[in-house]
């Protein structure tokens, strides 16, 4: 019968690329993990890692398989979460970081909301575009865009569907026309900000990447969407930023037809033991939300 400790390390192990970085982060030993692994094998009859002294990689088996398993554990998880997710007294510090378009206008009302469910818990609330460092800023969890690139992290999903879209205001594009192919992007103002200390002026839209260029440019991703608001040029932002302003047409979708960049949103954690009671149902709850603003279908 398979296990779902087997299950999580050998998830964790293709992560890490090793049974000691596994076996640290479970807090178990090396031998403990690598027992599980074959106990896993033997259970499914393959062989899901080719080991040397020097390396540990995926078999083939094992590269088709592990899709199948992350799966598995997040439906586990989130029936765990579902049947855990009850009003009991949740106490203590949460600190929570968030980029600040998507923490302004969506987390804020929502962590206000389940504060209000849960009076005993305080709650810490940081706005930053620039990436949240666990060890060195006080953040128990960070909201991100993207997908997790650091293995040593859990990132559980909120927003796995979500993408960019390229939007402007009803009065810019009145004075300046449309857009009609992403080429038509180089001969307009667009609306640009940091992403990661760089200009974030390489736009993808479907097979191409499109550079742009404008006048005004933001370390704040808000800002630039209140600038697209007042008409001073195109942006390109994630739906969940914009997806109100188009609903109430004060935006327009350009090209739709070529479909952005994904930017899933993710709640990030360093170690799984900070999974608490707080956090587990902190994340039930903002996917739930986040599920309301998912469109039939996404541009």
């Amino acid at each position: 019968m398979l296990r779902f400790t087997d299950l999580e390390l050998f998830v964790r192990s293709s992560a890490l690329g090793s049974f000691t970085a596994a076996a640290h982060e479970a807090d178990l030993l090396p031998g403990q993990v690598a027992a599980a692994i074959k106990r896993l094998e033997r259970d499914l009859d393959v062989r899901l890692f080719a080991r040397t002294t020097r390396s540990l990689r995926l078999t083939a088996e094992g590269e088709l398989y592990l899709p199948t398993a992350q799966r598995v554990l997040d439906t586990l998880r989130q029936g765990h979460e579902q049947l855990h997710a009850s009003h009991s007294t949740l106490r203590g510090v949460l600190q929570v970081s968030a980029p600040s378009d998507i923490g302004r206008n969506l987390l804020l009302p929502w962590l206000s909301a389940f504060r209000r469910e849960h009076p005993a818990l305080s709650l810490r609330f940081f706005l930053s575009d620039q990436m949240a460092d666990f060890s060195r800023d006080p953040v128990d969890i960070a909201i991100r865009y993207g997908l997790n690139q650091d293995a040593n992290y859990i990132a559980l999903p909120l927003a796995p569907w979500n993408r960019r879209v390229v939007v402007a205001a009803p009065g810019y594009l009145a004075r300046h026309g449309r857009p009609r192919t992403p080429d038509d992007l180089q001969q307009h103002d667009c609306l640009l900000y940091l992403q990661h200390n760089r200009v974030y002026d390489k736009w993808q839209l479907g097979n191409r990447t499109v550079q742009v260029r404008g006048p005004l440019v933001s370390d704040d991703a808000d800002v630039v969407r209140r600038w697209a608001l007042e008409g001073e040029g195109i942006v390109y932002k994630s739906w969940l930023d914009v997806s109100a302003n188009i609903a109430a047409g004060e935006l327009e979708i350009l090209l739709p037809e070529h479909q952005g960049e994904a930017t899933p949103v993710t709640l990030v954690c360093p170690h799984r033991k900070q999974l608490s009671p707080a956090v587990t149902q902190l994340h039930l709850w903002l996917r739930e939300r986040f599920a309301t603003l998912q469109p039939a279908q996404l541009f």
